[in-house]
């Protein structure tokens, strides 16, 4: 069993590897997002928030985030949503980088372009719908669709960090997931 008063932190030349890894995987070299400080305005959660502890941790973002998309597709019309609707299948390492970006900039983002990447996510979905292979009609809108996606991506972050980074408290897992 993993203890994690065992866990030591990675020293800075592996920690800044993976972060150049990570960001190499994200798609996210050579652009000039400042995620440590949004100019001009506040982003949607405080620079104090568990958010932003559990998203500055690339390591435990990768884990939490290939969780994530397993119990994603665990949900018949969210899977089938996907492998009809978007690049996943044919280029899934494009498809992940853009989720990955999209993520980023909820969290470290300016709320206008937060907010304005999420309309734009929205507006995207609302021409994704139709039937699953067993039947079921479906549209990428629902918000049973929605909450479900929120909610396993939240568990896989927040339990990866939880894990592997650093425990949080009940209270704190309530206050990441309240965040997202």
């Amino acid at each position: 069993m993993f203890h994690q008063s065992t866990a030591l932190p990675l020293p800075p030349f592996v920690h800044d590897h993976i972060d150049k890894a990570a960001a190499d995987l994200l798609g996210m070299s050579g652009h000039s997002f400042d995620f440590s400080q949004p100019a001009g305005e506040q982003a949607l959660v405080p620079p104090n928030s568990v958010s932003w502890r559990i998203f500055k941790n690339q390591v435990t973002l990768f884990i939490g985030g290939v969780s994530a998309v397993l119990l994603e597709f665990a949900e018949p019309k969210v899977r089938d949503g996907v492998w009809q609707h978007s690049s996943f299948r044919k280029d899934a390492l494009t498809r992940l980088q853009r989720t990955g970006l999209a993520a980023m900039v909820t969290v470290y983002g300016a709320r206008s372009q937060a907010e304005a990447m999420i309309a734009g996510v929205v507006r995207r979905h609302g021409n994704v719908e139709g039937v699953t292979s067993s039947g079921e009609r479906y549209n990428a809108n629902d918000q049973d669709l929605l909450d479900w996606v929120q909610a396993t991506a939240g568990f896989g972050f927040i339990e990866a960090y939880h894990r592997f980074a650093r425990p949080l408290s009940a209270p704190e897992q309530d206050a990441a997931f309240a965040e997202a």
